[in-house]
């Protein structure tokens, strides 16, 4: 799976908003999910394990590690729950405008063919979570 997505402001502003623990917990996941994070070591080798709470009122675990954390470039995290992936999230500025590069390979392509459509909707669905929150920090400034 790969999507981008242009995000009106520098790189600095949406690399906050994975940084920030509080801030990715309000903006990961598709439409409709909220979270509760148990740990979150953004580091690289952190661990990551967090709960997402379903707009269907269903709880999914997930845990992944953080492998590769550059700031304001690249975050690469393997999800080592099921379903199992690699996302690899590239961040690149250029005249005020960061490009984001979302780019998901799983273990299993099975999975990933029957499920195509709905995860590029929740990536998606993922990207504009993250353009509103970086939007709100522009306006809180």
């Amino acid at each position: 799976m790969y999507t981008t997505r242009k995000i009106n402001c520098v790189i600095a502003d949406v690399w906050a908003a994975f940084a920030d623990a509080d801030r990715l917990a309000r903006w990961w996941g598709p439409e409709g999910f909220s979270n509760t994070f148990e740990v979150c070591e953004f580091e690289s080798g952190g661990r990551w394990i967090y709960t997402m709470h379903g707009p269907d009122g269903k709880d999914y675990p997930n845990e992944s590690v953080f492998r590769e954390v550059i700031p304001e470039q690249k975050v690469v995290i393997d999800h080592v729950s099921l379903p199992i992936y690699e996302l690899t999230i590239s961040l690149q500025e250029e005249n005020g405008v960061t490009l984001v590069k979302w780019e998901q390979e799983f273990e299993n392509q099975v999975f990933a063919t029957k499920m195509r459509d709905f995860l590029e909707t929740a990536n998606g669905q993922n990207l504009d979570r993250l353009t509103a929150e970086v939007a709100h920090l522009d306006h809180q400034t």
